[in-house]
């Protein structure tokens, strides 16, 4: 039989944003403040999102920003990866005191297509907010299992 223990410190909070960067619109996601759960939050026009960071950082201090990396399914880069690898670079620089995490996003915008209907606008626009949130609980989830300590009671 095994035991599963998680290491959670005594009001410890943790404040983590996710974003699927597009080339028009970006989906952002928050954790929830033990980081167990992620939930879509918004969609921020993407030319805005530095102006939008400086003040949600200025208002919510996040700890942690994780950005969606759209690699191909055969684990190379594309022309969308190196633009958001750019924007990821250039807003670490504006940003120094928050940790960036780059974290795989593959089909994350897929599985948000697959909720999310996309016949209107605002439809469209909440998808993004969909795939953030797909970002952000796999970047969660990855945390927990590296936390879980495993022991043997057999």
């Amino acid at each position: 039989m095994y035991c599963i223990s998680v290491n959670f410190q005594k009001n410890q909070t943790m404040k983590i944003i996710a974003l699927d960067i597009g080339d028009v619109h970006t989906g952002v996601a928050r954790a929830d403040e033990l980081g167990m759960f992620a939930r879509p939050s918004r969609t921020v026009d993407s030319p805005r999102l530095a102006t939008w960071l400086k003040e949600i950082c200025a208002q919510e201090q996040p700890d942690s920003i994780v950005v969606g990396l759209p690699k191909t399914l055969r684990n190379t880069h594309s022309q969308q990866t190196n633009k958001v690898l750019a924007l990821y670079e250039e807003l670490k620089t504006q940003f120094p005191a928050i940790e960036w995490i780059l974290w795989d996003e593959r089909l994350t915008s897929k599985q948000a297509a697959q909720l999310v209907s996309r016949k209107t606008k605002s439809d469209r626009e909440r998808g993004h907010a969909v795939a953030a949130a797909f970002i952000l609980q796999s970047y969660l989830d990855y945390l927990r299992l590296k936390n879980e300590k495993f022991i043997d009671r057999a």
